[in-house]
């Protein structure tokens, strides 16, 4: 049989397990609403779940517009993108059905949804850390600088073949490009918002401020959890191949252990540290054990994913108490989950793929961390000075529910009119 007759097979059996793979992520965003939902306050939830879907929106225009051209159109081995708009043409059939090592098995605008969720994904980080205290607008207008040129950018370095690719730096599906690239970003903004009023008392007491629906944040982890076999699963970019099927496979696999030695880490962790199986502490377990397997789902054995999700479990339970003590207040623990977690599971990449090196890892976790940092840094101080970033004393106090949405999202309970 004529090898090239199961070209348009494959190809439309990669295109449509891309797509797939991308819609389970963009499922994720629905799981970010519902955990951060959960874990703030009901008089803050109505703007939570505003800012979590304005962002997907926003993040989709942007990325057509400008930030796919930054990430994928650049030259390969630099460091500065090109500038440019849209998204190209699609793929040639005639180009398709040549057949032959360079000839591309999926369609392009497969591969541009696909990074749209991505893009998103780093945004929905951000939202949770800044909760209950941000106004809307200023988080609108950060969403568009970030999905449309900080993200993009530092993409390009890795995904897009820039400095970071050439130097052997390895991100399978984005510990760093995306989770690491959003705690970073939150990280800015919260050191310039402040923590919300109460968080923190005069002699260093940190006050617990619980979140108003623990099913809903649960339902959010479980989406999440859920969302992450595509967003790793579908980085291996193709499953019409004998190897490619069963590398998805044993991505899927790795996944799933490394959230659940997380979960059960932080678990015991908790129970040892507070005498209680905290849930909150639960729940981010789960994501830090997702996130640390993201730098690298496809080497490790089930059995090294599973601890390396759970030393991911652990970190996330001091990185969180850590946080608390510096003041830096991040109601859903995102930096937490996506940053250091995310730089931990960079490290130790190395120890399952033998082609990954400490130095690489180290020099795309420091580039990746200085450049958003620092833009992100701009940006809000920028945003601060034109609109501000903070809601008032009384909007906080109230709720910034009716003064940013002008509803709630739980009247019989927050209305006491």
């Amino acid at each position: 049989m004529d090898s090239t007759a199961l070209i348009p097979v494959q190809y439309g059996l990669d295109t449509l397990y891309f797509v797939l793979c991308g819609a389970l992520v963009m499922w994720m965003a629905a799981g970010f609403a519902m955990l951060e939902s959960g874990l703030v306050r009901a008089k803050n939830t109505a703007e939570i779940l505003t800012k979590n879907i304005v962002l997907y929106a926003v993040a989709s225009i942007m990325y057509l517009l400008i930030g796919y051209y930054i990430m994928y159109s650049s030259p390969e081995g630099g460091i500065l993108p090109s500038l440019g708009f849209l998204i190209g043409d699609e793929h040639a059939v005639d180009v398709v059905a040549a057949g032959g090592e360079d000839a591309p098995y999926y369609s392009a605008r497969a591969d541009f949804f696909f990074q749209i969720v991505f893009a998103a994904t780093a945004m929905s980080v951000v939202s949770g850390a800044v909760a209950e205290r941000m106004k809307l607008w200023a988080f609108i207008a950060f969403a568009v600088v970030m999905t449309g040129f900080i993200y993009p950018i530092q993409g390009f370095w890795k995904w897009g073949g820039g400095f970071l690719d050439a130097a052997g730096f390895m991100d399978f599906a984005g510990s760093g490009v995306v989770h690491m690239t959003g705690a970073t970003a939150a990280l800015a903004g919260v050191l310039l918002l402040g923590p919300r009023k109460g968080r923190y008392g005069p002699n260093g007491q940190v006050n617990a401020i619980p979140g108003a629906n623990m099913p809903l944040a649960a339902l959010g982890a479980f989406i999440l959890w859920m969302g992450w076999f595509g967003f790793n699963g579908g980085s291996q970019l193709r499953i019409s191949t004998l190897e490619d099927a069963n590398a998805v496979a044993q991505v899927f696999v790795n996944t799933n252990m490394a959230a659940a030695g997380g979960l059960v880490a932080a678990l015991i962790t908790a129970r040892l540290l507070f005498g209680k199986s905290d849930l909150t502490m639960i729940l981010n377990g789960a994501l830090a054990g997702l996130v640390a397997i993201t730098a690298e789902p496809l080497t490790p054995s089930a059995l090294q994913a599973t601890l390396i999700g759970g030393v991911g479990g652990v970190l996330v339970v001091f990185s969180i108490l850590a946080l608390d003590k510096l003041k830096l207040d991040d109601p859903v623990g995102a930096i937490s989950v996506h940053g250091v977690v995310g730089l931990w599971g960079l490290l130790v990449v190395p120890l399952t793929n033998a082609d990954a090196s400490f130095g690489a890892q180290l020099l795309g976790a420091a580039s990746i961390f200085a450049w958003v940092f620092i833009a992100s840094l701009i940006v809000w101080a920028v945003i601060k000075m034109v609109m501000g970033l903070r809601v008032s004393e009384e909007e906080e106090y109230e709720g910034v529910d009716v003064a940013e949405c002008g509803l709630e999202a739980y009247p019989e309970f927050t209305n006491k009119k």
